[in-house]
């Protein structure tokens, strides 16, 4: 079993993933994954890397795939018996002019965003390493999202007492209220990306929770961020912010010293804790 230490990026062949990895390489003194659903993309991401010098390691990961999940946490846990840093990063977004109906949309978005993360946090969190840092990619969108909710779905967002069960239920209703067209009638926003990511960070302030009454004093740091409106394949190209801008938030969270006691459980874009 290798002492190294041992990071993973989900979704990091292109765009914000690729750029964290990249940044990762450079700064995390161990062992950085590069992972992608399709192993030839993800492959070609090393390659590309590779030829700046640095030295990123791959492993197949499909956030939607419970059995790949598992995989990964097997190989893991064999290898390093455990994780140092987790980026939950894969994520996706239709595009504005998208035709397909929008219950259809609400169901793909959150099964990978929503879902999808929580599958990877649910194998991977138990493995975190003392002094471990997880970062969970969120979005601006969240906040927008949840000042569109009504003020009873709102409250619910924002409790301190929230569990992970009760997210769920609430995440799987939107799905269910889309399908039967009442999703604004009951108080949701008409946006499937921004409910996807309220998930995400709320998940993050219950995980954070969790691990203050089950880990203290194992020190480690988990936080939802924001990376900005970066140019990718899913924001386009006029977006304000370089791929490179966009992981310096991740990274920054990812890299958080030893000593540092903060930020956990906050919603952070350009590296400051935002209100939710």
């Amino acid at each position: 079993m290798s002492n190294v230490p041992v990071a993973v990026v989900t979704g990091s062949n292109k765009g914000i993933g690729l750029a964290i990895v990249r940044a990762l390489c450079k700064q995390f003194p161990g062992d950085v994954y590069l992972t992608s659903r399709d192993p030839d993309r993800g492959q070609a991401a090393v390659a590309q890397l590779q030829q700046e010098g640095l030295k990123p390691l791959f492993h197949q990961l499909d956030i939607d795939d419970p059995q790949s999940i598992r995989a990964l946490r097997d190989f893991l846990k064999e290898k390093y018996g455990g994780l140092n840093v987790l980026v939950n990063n894969a994520g996706i977004a239709f595009k504005v002019n998208d035709t397909a109906p929008f219950a259809v949309q609400a169901e793909v978005t959150l099964k990978t965003n929503f879902f999808g993360t929580r599958n990877v946090c649910t194998e991977l969190l138990p493995l975190i390493k003392p002094y471990g840092r997880v970062v969970n990619v969120s979005s601006m969108a969240s906040n927008s999202a949840l000042k569109g909710c009504s003020p009873e779905l709102q409250q619910k967002f924002r409790s301190d007492t929230i569990t992970e069960e009760e997210l769920v239920q609430l995440m799987t209703k939107f799905v269910e209220d889309t399908k039967k067209n009442i999703h604004q009638k009951e108080g949701w926003p008409n946006t499937a990306y921004g409910v996807s990511k309220i998930g995400v960070t709320v998940l993050s302030r219950i995980q954070a929770r969790l691990l203050n009454e089950q880990r203290k004093g194992d020190h480690i740091l988990l936080n939802a961020c924001c990376p900005g409106w970066v140019r990718t394949d899913m924001a386009g190209p006029k977006a304000t912010k370089s791929p490179e801008e966009g992981a310096e938030t991740p990274v920054y969270l990812a890299l958080l010293p030893s000593s540092a006691d903060a930020p956990h459980g906050q919603f952070v874009s350009d590296k400051t804790v935002r209100p939710w």
